[in-house]
C-alpha cells in the first residue's frame, strides 16, 4: 500500500512540473490563439509552461506541446503527404515517439508535437482546430 501511494504522489509531482518549451518563439500575434485553446486535450489538463513569455502551451505527461509563430519545416515539399482536419491542413513528420504537426498555409504558423502515447496523434488536431480557425489567417 505504501508503494502505491509513493508512485501516486510522484505521478502527480511530474504533471505539475512546468513543461520546458525554450527556443520557442515569443510571438504577439500568438496571445489570441493561446487564450483560445482549451484547458484540456484528450482528456489532459493544461500545464504551466517555462519560460513563460514563449508562445507555446502544454497538456499531459508525457506533454502534448503546441508553439505558435514557428517558421514553415524546410523539410515541407511539394510533394509532401499532408492532413486536412476541420478545413486546417498540416504537415505532419514523424518522430522517434510520437508526431509533429505543423499548419501550412495559415499565419502565425502553428506547430503540436504529440507523442505516441496519445495515438492516434492525429486526434489531438480535432481539439485545437476551433483556437486555430478563429485566431489565424490564410497566407
Amino acid at each position: 500500500m505504501r508503494f502505491a501511494w509513493a508512485a501516486l504522489v510522484l505521478a502527480c509531482v511530474a504533471c505539475t512540473r512546468p513543461v520546458d518549451v525554450t527556443g520557442s518563439p515569443s510571438d504577439e500575434g500568438c496571445a489570441p490563439f493561446l487564450a483560445a485553446l482549451p484547458v484540456q486535450i484528450l482528456g489532459e489538463t493544461m500545464r504551466e509552461t517555462v519560460p513563460t513569455d514563449a508562445s507555446a502551451a502544454a497538456w499531459g505527461d508525457p506533454p502534448i506541446i503546441v508553439r505558435c509563430g514557428v517558421s514553415t519545416p524546410a523539410t515541407l515539399a511539394m510533394d509532401s503527404g499532408l492532413v486536412e482536419v476541420e478545413g486546417i491542413t498540416w504537415f505532419p513528420e514523424p518522430l522517434t515517439n510520437g508526431t509533429l504537426f505543423t499548419t501550412v498555409g495559415i499565419r502565425p504558423v502553428i506547430e503540436l508535437t504529440v507523442p505516441r502515447d496519445y495515438a492516434p496523434e492525429v486526434n489531438t488536431l480535432l481539439e485545437v482546430a476551433p483556437a486555430v480557425l478563429a485566431h489565424t489567417t490564410t497566407s
